[in-house]
């Protein structure tokens, strides 16, 4: 997915008004108007990564709160793209063709523009299940952000 239509250049990224807003799950505490930027370490790996990611749905963004690292408080801000998005290849090749969970990464920052304050968890179940799942898939080596 690109969000521009002026070539791939990051120089020609221009955002309109009323631009695609998406969701980005974690547990950091952040205020409208903060970017959230590469350079920080990974909800998910124990590491910093080239990419940041997001994603269209709120169900994902759900998933991307539970599944944090961390101690805070789970949350779900809506963001703005500041630059090129591409699909994010570990959920989109790996797991779930065709992209339905509308997940993308960037290397370019998303500026945080509200807070989803109401939203429906998963089971304690089911979290428990998908981090024992993803534990699983650690151990065995195969558990890698492909960057």
């Amino acid at each position: 997915m690109k969000t521009t239509d002026t070539g791939n250049s990051t120089e020609s990224f221009v955002p309109k008004p009323f631009s695609q807003t998406f969701f980005h799950g974690t547990k950091a505490d952040l205020k409208i108007g903060d970017l959230i930027q590469t350079g920080y370490q990974s909800n998910f790996v124990d590491r910093k990564l080239k990419h940041i990611y997001l994603s269209a749905t709120l169900s994902a963004a759900i998933w991307g709160a539970e599944l944090a690292s961390g101690e805070g408080r789970e949350r779900i801000y809506l963001v703005e793209a500041t630059g090129l998005l591409e699909d994010d290849p570990n959920v989109t090749d790996k797991k779930f063709p065709g992209n339905p969970t509308m997940s993308y990464r960037s290397v370019h920052p998303f500026k945080v523009i509200g807070e989803v304050t109401v939203w429906q968890s998963h089971s304690s179940e089911q979290i428990r299940a998908m981090k024992e799942g993803i534990e699983k898939l650690k151990q065995q080596g195969i558990m890698a952000i492909e960057e």
